[in-house]
């Protein structure tokens, strides 16, 4: 069965790339996220997490901009995987007026201040330096639809879920979606934070 029910340039650029049809993973979480639903989307590597990723994403913005402010917002462990996530992005929105900002330390906060500034659809960030940016009224977020966490294993130890959480009790009425490779104890605590009512996609 092929990809369907999306926007036509979206699904031209799908078949552009060779995605013939969608995997079993993706052919369920798609039309979930489509939905609204907050998702624990659960899958090894190779069953196309990213991809459906990137396709809910760009779905919910009828590949185009809405305005100046980003539509969503995923967070990634560090420097590494947020510009390899924004070079997946790439493939699909290089000859597109879509606007993917990348946020991550190693850069200087004011530089990404002003990109942002001059207009961001999606926004692909690091969790503390996202977060130092919204604190310091870098970002506005009022218009913000999802927040994405990718491969979030990197949660589990470490206090990026806080700053991850004082973003999400900041927005009102913001689809969440969580992809990981396992659904256990120490993500389900994600429940308590910010994935209240989530399903769990596998």
């Amino acid at each position: 069965m092929p990809f369907k029910k999306l926007n036509q340039f979206l699904l031209d650029k799908i078949a552009e790339l060779g995605l013939e049809e969608p995997t079993p993973l993706q052919k369920e979480l798609i039309p979930k996220i489509k939905s609204g639903a907050n998702i624990f989307a659960v899958g090894e590597k190779g069953s196309g997490k990213t991809e459906a990723l990137i396709i809910s994403v760009l779905q919910k913005l009828q590949m185009k901009p809405k305005g100046d402010n980003p539509v969503a917002l995923i967070y990634a462990k560090d420097k590494a995987a947020v510009v390899a996530l924004e070079e997946r992005f790439k493939r699909y929105t290089e000859f597109s007026s879509l606007r993917v900002r990348m946020v991550y330390e190693e850069r200087i906060i004011n530089h990404q201040k002003d990109e942002i500034y001059r207009g961001a659809d999606i926004v692909i960030a690091t969790p503390n330096r996202l977060s130092k940016l919204y604190f310091l009224n870098g970002i506005n977020l009022m218009e913000l639809q999802m927040i994405i966490v990718e491969d979030a294993e990197f949660l589990v130890g470490s206090s990026f879920h806080t700053d991850i959480d004082r973003i999400s009790e900041s927005i009102q009425k913001c689809q969440h979606i969580v992809f990981a490779e396992k659904h256990d104890s120490k993500l389900e605590r994600l429940r308590d934070l910010f994935m209240g009512n989530a399903q769990v996609v596998k």
